[in-house]
């Protein structure tokens, strides 16, 4: 680890301030802090936004909740209002990592976490998406990588949180460069899809406020299937949520984590559910369309039928 300056924020503005042209901000560190020990990351300065007013709270509100990006996973886990009105959130935040982590771990570092792939993470490998020429996880040991890719990197985005918030149709409340932008998921790691470097679409100095999560599908599930059965990444996560109404899906949306750099979602599957009753027929197809176009590689084709089974045994629980 090289030797760096720290400061503490107390507003949004002065944390970009301080953090300059080669900063970095430090919350919970879960993530960050390991990429300093192997000197992936060198900031010349870490940027402490905890004491930063408003960012560990949630608003609820009639129609949309705030959640700041410095509430903890373990808070997600534990509030009852979240469980009952929000249950998928719920479900994501119990399974990320350990209890101890969860006390620690934040919204906004879930969602900024860098890649996962063990090449990236091999500080005696210059991967592509550290600058190389090669895509080692390509023609190699790519048991764990994507099966959906937009350029050369076959990095998959493993934020349980991502998924999630992408089935519910949230926004992040991004500040960069002193405005505040408001991205979809899929526009939050738009870039990730489009070039290797990107483990986001977030730019130097970019600040996540908040995600805001509209109140308009009620019914809301997520599973995931790991290696081990707690303190571990998902090999694939699915995400579900919809209105229910009549014994028929309302506005479902379907998202799935671990196979794609961006969570990945079908609009041809999500539009196919709208207004079909939940059965085992409807879920099977919803399934294919999601996974139609997968493109599984020497190690990963596992993937393809945990995911399609993930799909059906999440969509069936919004029966509830």
């Amino acid at each position: 680890m090289k030797a760096f300056e720290y400061a503490t924020a107390l507003s949004p503005s002065s944390a970009r301030d301080l953090i300059a042209d080669n900063g970095a901000y430090i919350a919970g560190g879960n993530d960050l802090l390991g990429r300093l020990k192997e000197y992936l990351d060198a900031p010349a300065r870490l940027v402490n936004i905890k004491a930063i007013p408003g960012l560990d709270t949630i608003q609820y509100g009639d129609d949309c909740w705030t959640i700041g990006s410095l509430v903890t996973i373990a808070t997600l886990e534990k509030d009852e209002k979240i469980r009952s009105a929000l249950p998928g959130l719920h479900q994501a935040a119990a399974e990320i990592a350990s209890p101890q982590i969860r006390n620690v771990a934040t919204v906004g570092g879930n969602l900024a976490q860098h890649s996962r792939c063990w090449y990236y993470r091999q500080r005696d490998v210059q991967c592509l998406k550290k600058n190389g020429d090669l895509c080692y996880a390509r023609n190699s040991d790519n048991r764990y990588h994507s099966l959906f890719s937009g350029n050369d990197c076959i990095s998959p985005v493993v934020s349980s949180l991502g998924a999630t918030f992408a089935a519910l149709d949230a926004t992040a409340v991004v500040l960069s460069g002193g405005q505040e932008l408001r991205w979809s998921m899929a526009e939050f790691y738009a870039d990730a899809w489009k070039m290797h470097l990107a483990h986001n679409s977030l730019k130097p100095g970019d600040l996540i406020l908040r995600v805001e999560i509209p109140l308009s599908r009620p019914r809301s599930a997520y599973l995931q299937a790991s290696d081990k059965h707690v303190f571990d990444w998902a090999l694939v996560s699915c995400a579900a949520a919809a209105d229910y109404v009549d014994g028929k899906l309302v506005s479902p949306r379907v998202a799935l984590g671990s196979i794609s750099p961006v969570p990945h979602q079908m609009d041809k599957a999500n539009q196919f559910l709208e207004g079909k009753p939940l059965d085992s027929t409807t879920v099977a197809h919803a399934a294919d369309l999601l996974l139609a176009n997968a493109r599984p590689l020497e190690h990963n084709a596992y993937k393809v039928p945990m995911a399609h089974a993930l799909i059906c045994r999440t969509l069936l629980k919004l029966k509830g």
